[in-house]
């Protein structure tokens, strides 16, 4: 199936999110977790780029895609947390550039004239994706950012990388803990094998305009 990819910009601050009706599919996780690489993956070509050290994810990035016949969207990379050089400015970063991103999956407005539709606030289809690295099951920066996701306004779901990267008794044992820590299903993918990338683009189709549980 063809798919367009193009990075669109990068995102300081909320006057910088792009203004157009496109759904938007998020994509956080701690630094160095793989969302770049697995944004590459899915588009089968190098949109994004990747770095071996982690931090280096300090903005909002929006890459319009469109798969096959079906809508464009936004696949939006937001800074990893977890990584604290220089004290605990990536965190604040973190927070600050995220509670604006979801304040309009709800309506809120972040500026006086946005988001207006026959003058009333309209709400933005946004849906997120936790991605955690598997062969790291429970660390409490993951426990800690589902937490926080889950009092979000927008509908979410988990996603295990690196799936490649266990052998087979591991792959059993770190799914079955991950399972029992967030009391969720998760997909795991590997950017590298491609495996479970159908599944996750499936999930990625209806995840924006699902109803937030």
């Amino acid at each position: 199936m063809r798919i367009s990819a193009e990075f669109v910009t990068s995102a300081a601050g909320v006057d910088d999110f792009p203004r157009d009706r496109l759904a938007e599919v998020a994509m956080i996780g701690r630094s160095n977790v793989g969302k770049s690489t697995l944004i590459n993956a899915l588009a089968r070509q190098k949109v994004a780029r990747t770095s071996a050290a982690p931090g280096k994810t300090r903005l909002a990035n929006f890459y319009r895609v469109k798969r096959g016949l079906g809508p464009a969207f936004y696949l939006v990379d937001l800074p990893g947390y977890g990584y604290a050089r220089g004290g605990d400015a990536s965190g604040a970063e973190f927070s600050r550039l995220t509670d604006a991103y979801f304040a309009r999956a709800e309506g809120r407005k972040t500026r006086p004239d946005e988001f207006r539709v026959g003058g009333a606030a309209d709400r933005k289809a946004i849906g997120a994706l936790l991605l955690i690295d598997v062969r790291h099951p429970g660390l409490q920066s993951d426990l800690d950012a589902w937490g926080w996701l889950r009092s979000q306004p927008c509908p979410r779901s988990i996603v295990g990388t690196k799936v490649d990267k266990l052998t087979r008794a591991q792959r059993s044992r770190h799914d079955r803990e991950l399972k029992s820590l967030f009391d969720v299903p998760i997909s795991l993918v590997s950017a590298q094998s491609g495996e479970g990338l159908e599944e996750l683009w499936k999930l990625i189709a209806i995840l924006p305009n699902q109803t937030a549980p």
